[in-house]
Parts: C-alpha cells; structure tokens; sequence
C-alpha cells in the first residue's frame, strides 16, 4: 500500500503520541495530529490568504471537513481516535494562528 508523505507523518505521530491528545487542546491536538502536514502543505497554518476563504465558510463547516477528509487529507487527519470535539479545537486554533 503506498501512503502519501502526509500519511507517513500521520502515522509516525500516531505511533508515537498513543492516543496522549488532551481533550480540549486545540493547540496539543494541533501539534500532535495536523502541524506534520499543515506546516508543510497548504493551507500552511498562517497563510492568511489561503485561510481567509476557508474560515468565511465558517468553523463548524471546517471542521465537518476535517472529520469526513478532504483532498489529500484522509478522514480525520488519519487520526480516527480524535474525537469531533478535539477536531474543532484544533480547527480553532488553526482559524486563530491564520487571521
């Protein structure tokens, strides 16, 4: 099977946080869970032009699109262990460090 390089950073993360997300962290979830692609890949968290229109469709749509993949991006980052509510905090704090 041949994972994507956001796969294999996915799955190293995973490996190596066993599940240690902090339940309403957005920025541990964040870092845990999405900074392995979201530094690297677009939308790079910051990039204030390619966030501004993903954050006018709003959190709640943002963060439906984490949970069902998006793209590149598989459901949920690759992370089915984080719960929608990690998600959105994550989701949160991307919005935040990109306005």
């Amino acid at each position: 099977m041949k994972l994507s390089y956001c796969g294999y950073v996915a799955a190293s993360i995973l490996l190596l946080s066993a599940g240690a997300y902090a339940a309403d962290n957005g920025e541990a979830v964040y870092n845990q869970a999405c900074a392995g692609c979201h530094t690297m890949m677009a939308p790079k968290t910051g990039d204030k032009a390619a966030w501004a229109p993903l954050i006018k469709k709003g959190t709640d749509a943002l963060t439906q699109s984490v949970i069902k993949g998006k793209g590149m991006m598989p459901p949920k980052g690759g992370h089915s262990e984080l719960t929608d509510a990690q998600i959105k905090a994550a989701v949160e704090f991307m919005e935040d460090k990109s306005k």
